[in-house]
């Protein structure tokens, strides 16, 4: 590399908008500074071994023994870390260090700024940008970095106050690798006392699998000596009988930078035709990002014990993208790439399986931990849904895992499964009832749930935006089918046979023929139903028809939406239909009808089409 002499550059907006959201606010737990930049290390130092395994010829073959060092400088008020990684080209310096490439950074930022002090040093490390955590604690923040393809004497230097610009020049450097000083503000001075460093780096990075070190100096001697501080063994690779609670919780928080203990976790060495052992941990509270189009998940991909790459979701659906862990095959090649990884039989086998893994944890949480699976829905519930339209192997397992608030709940809270509904059908009863709608109100609320209420049938409430889509897929449950209560069917009907005894149904056959003149093409029928109680009429689609949700999910797609007639129900033993049954002046009856039509109308959808027709209608009905 040619020498360059010192440039001064201006960081990207987003970059300055972090640092001052660095230095300004994120002052409750700043000790996150080192557990960012020794993981930085570590990544670097896990990238120059994959190198070094299929791109040999590019590197030397020297012995690599990977290191991580801590040395304190009080004098100077510094402390110095420095990794035999990877490193930097001079150009890749400016691109990692000056500017934030990640897609979602403006949302991140703005979110960011919103949340609880406590909880943004969390959002650091998930987001990738923990390098800068180092301004909480600094004055200036010096990184000499060289990259290990560069055969020459030159490395980089960059230089920065975080206040908006940052320098960049050539610098001697003999070995690759990384050294990052920082020169601490007066403020800080207890991180320059080596049991303080000590303390922070076993409390987040004690089973980093890489040594981390730190220099001692010894008074009686004046010899300096450096000093293992961490396990630097893998925690997966250790029998688990001999892994502690506190170890796990602790190897979570190191891989996801969440510093809340996870919910559960399982740990699994498998041996067979597959030789793999997977790590998998279930988070109590989901990433900021798990909604963003291009989140990143997925699982940690070792080979052979060697870190290969970070972020691998070809080994689980995209349903469970909020699963955190490893992965450590041993029959997937070390030189293996995203795209060959994606069409490898391996790597299909391993999906199968870890999915399988994950959905029997859940399964086993459910049985054994009912509060604990509640938690669990209550913040990946919608997650879940997804699952059934995208892994129909796994379907009936997933129905298991599913929870719905219902008629009998008596709460918006999901928390009742398929099980316990179909255990408490009553006798006779040939299907699984539910309705969806808008809101859990709107659906506690609608005319079609009238006869299950008398007859103390439960009625799933389904009001998420997924649900529609998601009943598409969703079946049967143990071989009883599901069935909409806002769609026609004849076990709806089985339900109300016994009461129609009561009523001359003969009687109606003028007033209903008098209804379909008036409504003419605007209904696809108009009849005397018994499963309303304290409403007049309703609205219900034909069994084949397109249901109200689903045309409200293409409308908002911006789909084209086929026109919807509804069937027209009439409450005979209800005193206005009766009431409306006895005029016989046709304008008069023909206005009551379309306010009896429109009003059905709006209860199911929710809006009209022509809501002033509607409010006239009523205001001259009133006048009369």
């Amino acid at each position: 590399m040619k020498d360059k002499q010192k440039k001064t550059h201006v960081f990207q907006s987003e970059v300055k908008e972090l640092l001052h959201l660095m230095i300004h606010s994120l002052y409750s737990n700043k000790e996150i500074f080192l557990r960012e930049l020794i993981s930085n290390a570590s990544d670097a130092i896990e990238k120059i071994r994959f190198e070094k395994l299929y791109n040999a010829e590019k590197y030397s073959q020297n012995e690599y023994i990977p290191k991580i060092q801590i040395s304190i400088k009080k004098t100077e008020k510094q402390i110095i870390i420095s990794d035999n990684g990877i490193g930097m080209t001079y150009d890749e310096v400016i691109k990692n260090l000056g500017t934030i490439a990640k897609s979602g950074t403006k949302s991140f930022l703005k979110k960011i700024d919103n949340i609880e002090k406590k909880e943004k040093n969390e959002f650091i490390g998930q987001f990738g940008v923990g390098f800068y955590s180092s301004f909480i604690v600094s004055e200036t923040v010096s990184v000499y970095t060289k990259h290990a393809s560069n055969q020459e004497k030159n490395g980089t230097l960059w230089i920065s106050n975080g206040k908006g610009e940052y320098s960049v020049e050539t610098t001697p450097m003999k070995e690759y690798g990384t050294k990052i000083v920082l020169s601490l503000k007066n403020s800080e001075q207890e991180f320059l006392e080596i049991w303080k460093l000590k303390q922070i780096i076993k409390k987040y990075s004690d089973h980093l699998a890489i040594p981390i070190e730190i220099e001692n100096y010894d008074i009686k001697t004046k010899t300096f000596s450096w000093e293992k501080i961490n396990e630097a063994q893998s925690l997966w690779t250790q029998n688990k009988n001999n892994i502690t609670k506190e170890a796990y919780q602790k190897f979570y928080t190191y891989i996801s930078h969440d510093s809340t203990k996870p919910l559960i976790w399982s740990h699994n060495k498998v041996e067979g035709n597959q030789e793999y052992i997977n790590l998998l941990y279930i988070p109590k509270k989901a990433a900021w990002d798990m909604w963003h189009k291009e989140n990143k998940h997925g699982l940690k991909l070792y080979v052979k014990h060697v870190f290969i790459m970070d972020e691998s979701t070809q080994f689980l659906p995209n349903y469970l993208r909020f699963v955190k862990g490893i992965i450590d095959s041993q029959d997937l090649p070390l030189n293996i790439s995203r795209e060959i990884l994606q069409d490898s039989s391996i790597t299909q086998v391993l999906r199968k399986s870890l999915t399988k893994r994950v959905l029997k944890m859940l399964d086993t949480l459910s049985i054994t931990n009912e509060k604990k699976y509640q938690e669990f829905w209550n913040i990946f519930g919608l997650v879940m849904k997804e699952g059934l339209a995208e892994d129909s192997e796994n379907q009936k397992t997933i129905s298991k895992l599913l929870r719905f608030s219902s008629i009998q709940t008596q709460t918006k809270e999901q928390t009742l499964s398929l099980n316990k509904y179909v255990k408490n059908m009553i006798e006779g009863q040939k299907k699984i009832y539910f309705i969806t709608s808008d809101s859990y109100k709107s659906a506690l609320s609608s005319p079609h749930l009238e006869i299950f209420k008398e007859k103390n049938i439960d009625v799933l409430l389904l009001s998420d935006k997924i649900d529609e889509w998601m009943m598409n897929y969703l079946i049967e449950f143990n071989n009883i089918q599901f069935q909409s209560v806002s769609k026609a069917d004849t076990s709806l009907d089985d339900l109300v046979s016994n009461q129609k005894i009561n009523t001359n149904e003969n009687k109606f056959d003028d007033f209903i023929k008098r209804i379909k003149i008036i409504l003419d093409n605007k209904v696809k029928d108009v009849r005397i139903t018994y499963r309303l109680k304290n409403t007049p009429a309703m609205v219900l689609t034909d069994s084949n028809d397109m249901s109200t949700q689903m045309a409200k999910i293409f409308s908002a797609a911006g789909q084209p939406v086929p026109k919807i007639k509804y069937i027209l129900e009439i409450n005979p033993i209800h005193p206005l239909i009766k009431k409306i049954k006895k005029i016989e002046n046709n304008k008069k009856f023909a206005d009551w009808v379309e306010v009896l039509f429109e009003q059905s109308i709006l209860a199911e959808k929710g809006s009209l089409d022509n809501p002033h027709a509607f409010i006239n209608r009523i205001n001259n009905l009133f006048l009369l």
